[in-house]
């Protein structure tokens, strides 16, 4: 699709690097009102795109903080979605990106990919970016600090203040409110509706990533399942189970048997490899 004033994508008929195929455009099988189908090019996947659908996906994925492309067509005959990943370099040559579109990308790729391995924040007595290394302690100490003043200076993780009470701890410091906003987002969140899965109502509308602890909203369109943008990892948005253990006795468009998680109270901790 196209949005007003935007011109739309089409593939040059004598590009001989790339595989035209007369298949439907798989991330848009709909033809458009006027029954012009446009030119559709094959994917390493094996699955057809246009430039314009191809874009439209990419940049989709990426506006909800995915920087890693996959194709969301779902197999022949099957509900099992293709999900093989496309490098960039495929995407930025099939989906025919403007000079503009290429920045717009590569900026925000190199944000969420910075974003996904490293963890940084302010400290607040020097104001110079420090890492958590320990994703289950808040007493977080500032090297810089602690050089300048010669004795250990620790801040709190959670509301940005000089450390006070007893550390290691996972909860909060002594400081009047320091509290886990996100959290408190999770537990009085409203709920929402997913149009396109059968009998899912009231679920809460932002969710903790059962891996990593990332907090993530659901679009309310296409199945239940959603890839977290941090850490990559699919899961169902209504039983918070990874996908492949909700797949077992549920499918992507259909209700869970274990029913919709109730709203969380307490975030996972990124135990990473």
């Amino acid at each position: 699709m196209t949005t007003p004033g935007q011109e739309e994508k089409r593939y040059d008929r004598r590009d001989t690097t790339l595989k035209f195929v007369n298949k439907p455009d798989a991330l848009d099988p709909y033809p458009s009102e006027d029954g012009d189908q446009c030119l559709c090019a094959e994917m390493s996947c094996g699955h057809a795109v246009t430039p314009q659908s191809l874009t439209g996906w990419c940049r989709s994925l990426l506006d909800q903080g995915q920087y890693k492309f996959k194709c969301p067509a779902l197999e022949d005959g099957t509900l099992q979605k293709c999900d093989e990943e496309w490098p960039y370099q495929e995407v930025r040559r099939l989906a025919v990106l403007t000079v503009e579109e290429m920045a717009y990308f590569e900026e925000n790729m190199a944000r969420l990919a910075a974003t996904e391995y490293c963890e940084f924040k302010t400290c607040p007595g020097c104001e110079t970016y420090v890492e958590r290394e320990d994703q289950s302690n808040l007493s977080v100490r500032c090297p810089i600090c602690t050089d300048d003043k010669q004795k250990v200076y620790e801040f709190c993780w959670q509301c940005l203040k000089k450390w006070k009470g007893a550390a290691p701890r996972s909860d909060r410091c002594d400081n009047d409110g320091c509290i886990n906003q996100d959290l408190e987002i999770l537990k009085n969140c409203k709920t929402t509706d997913l149009p396109q899965v059968a009998g899912v109502y009231a679920c809460p509308s932002i969710r903790a990533c059962p891996t990593c602890g990332q907090r993530v909203e659901h679009d309310k369109t296409g199945c239940k399942n959603i890839i977290c943008p941090r850490c990559q990892v699919e899961f169902c948005f209504v039983c918070l189970k990874l996908t492949p253990e909700c797949m077992q006795t549920s499918s992507y468009f259909i209700p869970c048997s274990a029913g919709v998680a109730p709203r969380q109270t307490s975030i996972p901790v990124w135990h990473r490899n």
